[in-house]
């Protein structure tokens, strides 16, 4: 695996900054974000001076009950060429449920959701990631997540989930040390044990990360520094095995830039630290057959390898009837968290009743990210009225779908008192719900006039 050195996750408010910090071997850059045809200058830059980047998907959904969707893999495919990188990643997650496998309304999180800990989970997974390796042109490495809930009826623990996956798919891991410390607080998982329990060999990389506890929750927020307990747990796996790379994600509340440098600094002198007691300098070389793909990447995958993935899909048992019991088991779990139907038989109703917290306070901040006019035009009435509305509105079409709805979904049935505040919420929804900018439109003035008064009513 190629070595990568220590990192940065690459994020447009610190872009700058982070093309002048020393010792900045590669970053990482949400894929999502990233268009292939319009890369941003930064990005560019950073590649021209031989800095790596790293395309971090989260859209995915590969430990969701339906297969991959092409066009999300073709786009992934895509960012990864325009950018040169080495490898891409995603999560070992679910992002929606529903749809057609439950005959039920389409919904999404907006966040990765834990996928069960089974055998019927794990068959979905390595297909689902089977065909993402096929269909992406170079190695995929997927991320183990942070959660505040438990699936009853766990089959595996997290370790040996992780090594059965690697096993059957030949799959690279992203390990975050950040999410086992989380899970550790939430949900008493011993960091140690799933280090001894994964295989290390077959990581990729590393992300490290701050967070915070409250009421004995442990938050994933990528908005604070990286606590001692997240650095221990980075010391253990270097103590293991030198990872190929490290990257501090930082995602909001950035600090100044000096105070990043000195994170990096502390992270840099914990992998030192650790390896410099007996782990193994790389992880081991890989077996003969993947070397020799891997040394062919820049073109493409080798027919080993791929006659490998064919050969154990052939091998694989159907998952037909696994993914349905797995749509019906994660359609009822995000139904109980953004819908408000009733708690599926097993599971912590305290904790549910704080993911879906987490679930509908994230919403509102993505909002805000991707429509900023929003919280602008309602000033502080924002928040509290988007969390009543996300209560009795899942989302089911994307973020910017998302906007357009709360601002309809105020125009008709909020009760908005200030004239200047629903004029300018109107003129902004009329602006952007249709097809093309209001202003580009045949008859622009009359439609602008008719909207508003169908809005009055």
């Amino acid at each position: 695996m190629k070595h990568l050195g220590t990192g940065i996750g690459w994020r447009p408010e610190i872009a700058d900054a982070v093309e002048r910090m020393p010792g900045i071997d590669w970053v990482e850059a949400v894929a999502e974000n990233v268009c292939p045809g319009h890369l941003p200058e930064s990005l560019v830059r950073l590649r021209e001076r031989g800095v790596t980047v790293v395309p971090h998907g989260v859209s995915l959904g590969l430990g969701g009950a339906d297969r991959p969707d092409e066009g999300k893999l073709a786009d992934l495919a895509a960012r990864a060429e325009a950018l040169g990188s080495p490898l891409v990643t995603e999560h070992i997650a679910f992002v929606r449920a529903g749809g057609a496998l439950t005959a039920s309304p389409l919904l999404e999180a907006g966040h990765l959701l834990p996928v069960p800990r089974t055998r019927d989970a794990l068959d979905v997974l390595c297909e689902n990631i089977r065909i993402a390796q096929d269909a992406l042109p170079v190695p995929l490495a997927v991320e183990n997540i942070a959660a505040l809930i438990c699936w009853p009826g766990e089959e595996m623990t997290e370790g040996q989930f992780l090594y059965d996956l690697v096993d059957r798919t030949g799959v690279r891991l992203l390990i975050d040390v950040a999410n086992l410390h989380t899970n550790h607080v939430n949900r008493g998982e011993d960091p140690a044990k799933a280090l001894d329990e994964l295989p290390v060999e077959a990581i990729a990389y590393v992300h490290v990360a701050g967070g915070f506890e409250r009421d004995g929750v442990w938050h994933d927020s990528h908005a604070h520094a990286v606590p001692p307990a997240v650095l221990d747990v980075l010391a253990d796996l270097s103590s293991r095995v030198r990872p190929p790379g490290v990257l501090l994600e930082r995602d909001e509340n950035f600090p100044e830039p000096a105070e990043l440098e000195r994170e990096l600094t502390a992270i840099r002198e914990t992998v030192e630290k650790g390896t410099g007691s007996g782990a193994r300098d790389e992880a081991p070389p890989a077996p003969a057959d993947e070397q020799a793909s891997e040394d062919s990447r820049d073109d493409s995958q080798s027919d080993s390898q791929s006659d490998s993935r064919s050969d154990s899909r052939k091998a694989a048992p159907p998952t037909d009837p696994a993914r349905q019991r797995l749509a019906l088991a994660q359609a009822a779990l995000l139904s109980a968290l953004v819908a408000g139907t009733p708690v599926p038989e097993g599971f912590d109703r305290t904790r549910l009743a704080v993911q879906a917290r987490a679930l509908a306070g994230k919403r509102a901040d993505v909002v805000a990210k991707v429509a900023p006019e929003l919280p602008e035009i309602l000033a502080g009435a924002y928040r509290k009225a988007y969390l009543a509305y996300a209560h009795g509105h899942p989302m089911t079409d994307g973020y910017r779908r998302d906007a357009l709805d709360f601002a309809e979904h105020l125009l008709l049935n909020g009760r908005l008192e200030d004239a200047d505040v629903r004029r300018r919420l109107s003129d902004w929804w009329l602006e952007r719900s249709g097809p093309a900018p209001l202003s580009q439109r045949p008859a622009a003035r009359l439609a602008r006039a008719t909207r508003r008064v169908l809005l009055r009513r």
